[in-house]
């Protein structure tokens, strides 16, 4: 019995030691020069980018949801249209949004457009990216959801509020393991 507690206890202090090569193993940071520029760019926090990415599409840049959205940040073709038409790119097609610039580019953009649509609040514009504008404005208008990150159980969507939630503990493990 002894043995095996000393055991566990060498075990848990190597993990202990180890807890950042482990976490950057499991929460890799790729696209970190694109993350940035784009977050620069925007004024985004790349870290949150990064959190977005990982969550959206584990770093695939080349994944498609049931739904259609594509690649890093997994942006429906629609919408893909519409960011083009703003930010002046004329020779848009959707799947240029497999090109990890491009989509980064993009979706760095749409969500610095979210943040001014919602007064600079990254909660609301979390649930905007994943629920849809529209959809937020109406949680809010009918007092469906407060907006505020402690009252999440209030939005409507499932997919919504478990999204924020990933997003956000993804962030500060970005933050934690790659901020220094």
């Amino acid at each position: 019995m002894r043995k095996s507690w000393i055991f566990l206890l060498i075990l848990l202090l190597l993990i202990a030691l180890n807890i950042e090569r482990l976490g950057r193993h499991f929460y890799p940071f790729h696209y970190r020069e694109t993350l940035f520029h784009y977050g620069q760019q925007y004024g985004i926090d790349p870290y949150l980018l990064a959190a977005i990415v990982k969550t959206e599409s584990n770093f695939n840049s080349q994944a498609r949801s049931p739904k259609g959205a594509l690649g890093l940040m997994q942006i429906m073709p629609d919408t893909g249209y519409w960011i083009a038409e703003q930010i002046g790119e004329k020779k848009f097609k959707p799947h240029l949004l497999y090109d990890p610039e491009i989509n980064v580019k993009f979706g760095a953009w749409y969500l610095s457009y979210l943040k001014r649509e919602f007064n600079n609040d990254p909660i609301l514009a979390l649930a905007a990216y994943n629920g849809g504008k529209g959809n937020v404005y109406q949680w809010l208008k009918n007092a469906r959801w407060t907006g505020k990150s402690r009252n999440l159980d209030q939005i409507p969507f499932p997919e919504t509020r478990q999204y924020i939630r990933k997003v956000l503990w993804t962030y500060k493990v970005y933050d934690y393991l790659y901020r220094n």
